[in-house]
Parts: structure tokens; C-alpha cells; sequence
């Protein structure tokens, strides 16, 4: 895929949600609301403050993050469907357990 987001904007895969309750009850398709957790695919080179000074992204390619529910925009490139959200949308970078414990 040749597509680089330009400024603040991050483009994200949706990680798929289970299929299954914590019950073990199976949750049919229609009833399944579209996941709020991505891997960063791509980012920008970042904002830039008035004055022109570049103001680094917070993400970088291969995060796993929480975004909001409405948030970005859908698109398909490569046949595929990807969101292109500016990274103030993103509500936080979800950590491994072993990575929280070093932490």
C-alpha cells in the first residue's frame, strides 16, 4: 500500500471483536457494533503549531489504540476497509500486559 496520511492524520485497521459473550453465548452479525480498538497502519508527519514548529505524533505505526465511536472517516484502499482519523480522535494506546508491568 503506498498511502501516507498527511498532518495529524493516522490511518487505522479495525481489530475484529469476539464473536462470542464471556457467557458463550454467539452474538449474530446484525447485533455486533463495529469495534472501537485499531492498529495504527500509517501516520502523518505530525501538527504543526502557529508559529510552524512540527508537534511530533503521540502514535507510531503498529500501535494498538482506543478510539471513539463515531470517529474518522471510512475508507477502502487496497480493497480494503480502513479509517483516517486525526490523531486528537484517538482516546489512548492500549498496552500488552507485560508491557504495563515493565511500565
Amino acid at each position: 500500500m503506498a498511502f501516507k496520511p498527511l498532518h495529524d492524520r493516522v490511518l487505522v485497521r479495525r481489530v475484529e471483536s469476539d464473536d462470542k459473550t464471556k457467557g458463550g453465548l454467539i452474538i449474530p452479525e446484525t447485533a455486533k457494533e463495529k469495534p472501537a480498538e485499531g492498529i495504527v497502519i500509517a501516520c502523518g508527519e505530525g501538527a504543526r503549531k502557529d508559529n510552524g514548529e512540527l508537534i511530533a505524533p503521540a502514535v507510531k505505526e503498529g500501535d494498538k489504540i482506543l478510539f471513539g465511536k463515531w470517529s474518522g472517516t471510512e475508507v477502502s484502499i487496497d480493497g480494503e476497509e480502513l479509517l483516517i482519523m486525526k490523531e486528537s480522535d484517538i482516546l489512548g494506546i492500549i498496552a500488552d500486559a507485560a508491557e504495563a508491568k515493565a511500565a
